[in-house]
């Protein structure tokens, strides 16, 4: 297992991470925990420390980020990680696969960093990590839906950037490859995964802890 960052890097910093129960979501709570940081984790299902939260739906969103600026402030470090995938050739899409997909990755992504950007721009700067795919770098037969939404937060990430730039806060994405969670059996059964959750975890911790501020907009993949 890879070593998480060293203890106190994050002291004293507020960190929310969507998808949080599980792979690589568990993964970036438990090393940002590690490395200091108060972590607010949000899955669709409460689950210990992980509050329920559907990022699909507004009200839920709004009411998570509510409780979390009311309890604890702006946060400094927002991970967009939460998702699910489907595999099936185009014309075999159903119409709600398809929303499942693109709403859980991409749509998502825009509710929460939205529920919390005024804060964070309030606040005078932070950093937000996306958490895409090699799937937003290339496409893949059979996972349309998802290459499409993915392909969408790496647009998302790299507007947004631009967007915010000026008031010091730094919006990158993580573009993993195959990595050994439930998401990638599901998504390409048979496959062997390169990485670790934690492998992509120390990536992410890397942009919220060590980066430097100039780094904005950029795509890091996470594959070869």
């Amino acid at each position: 297992m890879t070593e998480p960052a060293p203890s106190g890097v994050l002291q004293g910093k507020v960190a929310v991470v969507t998808g949080a129960s599980r792979g690589i979501g568990r993964a970036i709570a438990t090393m940002l925990t590690s490395a200091g940081a108060r972590v607010l984790g949000c899955a669709r299902h409460a689950t210990g420390e992980v509050v329920a939260c559907d990022v699909t739906r507004a009200a839920d969103v709004d009411r998570f980020a509510a409780d979390v600026l009311h309890r604890f402030g702006p946060p400094d470090l927002l991970v967009n990680n939460a998702g699910v995938v489907a595999r099936a050739r185009l014309e075999e899409t159903a119409l709600e696969s398809w929303a499942a997909v693109v709403d859980s990755n991409l749509t998502g992504t825009f509710l929460v960093t939205r529920a919390f950007l005024g804060a964070m721009r309030a606040k005078g700067g932070g950093r937000i990590v996306n958490v895409a795919s090699i799937s937003g770098r290339q496409g893949t037969a059979g996972l349309t839906a998802y290459c499409a939404a993915k392909h969408g937060v790496v647009g998302l990430t790299r507007a947004l950037a631009q967007e915010v730039r000026a008031e010091g806060i730094a919006v990158n994405a993580v573009c993993p490859g195959s990595v050994d969670t439930d998401m990638l059996r599901v998504g390409m059964p048979g496959a062997h995964p390169d990485m670790s959750p934690e492998d992509v975890a120390n990536v992410v911790i890397y942009l919220c802890a060590y980066a430097p501020p100039a780094l904005t907009g950029s795509c890091v993949d996470v594959f070869g």
